[in-house]
């Protein structure tokens, strides 16, 4: 059963109080309070969803106990109540952050409208933040992960590119993450409450991509019984990624030009000419400027795509962030199938590590996941891992294996681990959700692992500076 909302009414006057109670108990959860001081002391001993307050009462007034409120972590929403309304104190009101404003004596039905009214739109606002932080947890750039020098400046490009209207091309073998940078990229941008619309250019006859592209109109071909809209359209105001932009027919690479010039189009089988207001991100896992010099690719379409352009490394050549990833992916995928896991061996880690990951993240994060779910104990050992990883490894010369052994032996995961957590908790002055978001793990996580490592409270209270 679905628990009713909480309003506190807030009123020296007994009848006013009883009476609203009455009018509001069959719908919510009510709570009265004489007085301001004694309201404040309701709002910090439990939540309230709704402030109903009078304006004029002795000791602290209403717009007074409105501003204490609303600076609270979990503000309820603020209504005001008076019987000497005026324009002024409305206004004054509704600056200092009320929701809404009542006369006395209150008109019920008009009350309750407005708490229907003022109770969706704080579940549209919840929504919204809950809709935001998932985005951003999912593409935001804290999660793009690395440790490895030769990813700076990849990040620095995507900080300076984002604000601006470029567009931007994205080159990297597949797996490396090109779609993730694309979308930081929209997060990052003024674009970032716009539209994403991602379309893989690969996956799609000429035919096809042109209508999925453009849109078409009714009768336009065999199929056609509607008009369509086309991602173009659809990304109005945001952003288009094309995905292996590389495989795009010679015909549709001059309708992308045009688009590029004039910012315009038409469906395919229509006249009317449509503007559209994007930014285009394109990404390939073939070198263009090859596809380009092949005869392959337009020329002038290609320079008109690379005013910004970036090249994502291969995982084997990022130092050092297959064991930073491994144990990213490892927490996630534990966190989220509910598996109570210790880590990797040292042999695991090892392992790993020798091999080259030709899918580079998109592989390593699939191991991960199946390495999680399929664990035979506390700890994932060399057997835990994918046959296909360990029979690669297994051709490695015996020498290398020894390197990488004894690499890991000497930096195990663990102290890492332990490093890199202080080390985020230092950056962030203390602050365990920031440290938290830094690391990609949640808040819990990190109180867990700073229990594994029995943390210094003293080290803790330096850091924090707060205690």
């Amino acid at each position: 059963m679905t628990a009713k909302p909480a309003i506190l009414v807030v009123d020296d006057d007994p009848n006013t109080r009883d009476g609203l109670d009455r009018a509001l108990r069959r719908n919510y959860e009510v709570l009265q309070a004489e007085s301001a001081d004694r309201a404040l002391t309701v709002l910090s001993d439990r939540h309230v969803d709704i402030l109903l307050s009078d304006v004029r009462m002795p000791g602290m007034d209403g717009l007074t106990l409105l501003q204490r409120a609303i600076a609270k972590t979990d503000p309820p929403i603020c209504v005001l109540l008076t019987a000497y309304g005026n324009v002024e104190t409305a206004v004054e009101a509704m600056k200092r952050g009320a929701y809404d404003f009542l006369t006395k004596p209150v008109n019920l039905d008009r009350l309750e409208i407005l708490l229907q009214r003022a109770l969706r739109s704080r579940e549209m606002e919840v929504e919204n933040v809950n809709l935001q932080e998932r985005l951003n947890d999912r593409y935001g750039m804290e999660h793009i992960l690395s440790h490895a020098p030769v990813m700076a400046d990849v990040f620095e490009t995507i900080k300076h590119a984002a604000p601006s209207q470029a567009t931007v091309l994205i080159q990297g073998e597949s797996g490396t993450g090109k779609e993730l940078v694309a979308h930081a990229i929209h997060q990052l941008s003024p674009r970032a409450n716009g539209p994403f619309v991602a379309v893989n250019c690969a996956a799609l006859s000429a035919t096809l991509l042109e209508s999925e592209l453009f849109g078409h109109e009714k009768g336009a071909f065999t199929g056609a019984v509607d008009r369509r809209r086309g991602r173009f359209e659809m990304a109005d105001g945001g952003t288009l990624f094309l995905d292996e932009v590389s495989e795009v027919d010679k015909a549709i690479q001059t309708k992308l030009l045009r688009v590029l010039e004039t910012r315009s189009f038409e469906r395919v089988g229509g006249a009317e000419e449509i503007h559209a207001d994007l930014r285009l991100i394109t990404a390939t896992n073939a070198e263009l400027k090859r596809r380009v010099d092949d005869g392959k690719f337009r020329a002038d379409l290609y320079y008109r795509l690379n005013v910004v352009d970036i090249n994502l490394p291969p995982l084997r050549e990022r130092d050092g962030d297959v064991l930073l990833l491994a144990n990213h992916f490892f927490e996630m995928f534990s966190d989220e199938n509910d598996k109570q896991l210790e880590g990797f061996t040292p042999e695991t880690l090892s392992t790993l590590a020798l091999y080259d990951w030709p899918g580079n993240v998109r592989e390593l994060r699939n191991a991960i996941e199946k390495m999680v779910i399929l664990a035979r104990g506390n700890r994932l050992t060399p057997r835990d891992i994918p046959v296909a990883i360990r029979d690669a490894v297994g051709r490695v010369p015996a020498t290398s294996r020894g390197r990488a052994s004894i690499q890991v032996a000497a930096n195990s995961l663990d102290e890492s681990e332990r490093m890199m957590i202080f080390a985020a908790l230092e950056k962030h002055g203390g602050n365990r959700t920031q440290a938290a978001d830094q690391l990609g793990i949640s808040r819990r996580t990190l109180h867990r692992k700073l229990n594994k490592y029995q943390a210094d409270d003293a080290a803790l209270d330096v850091l924090e500076g707060t205690r």
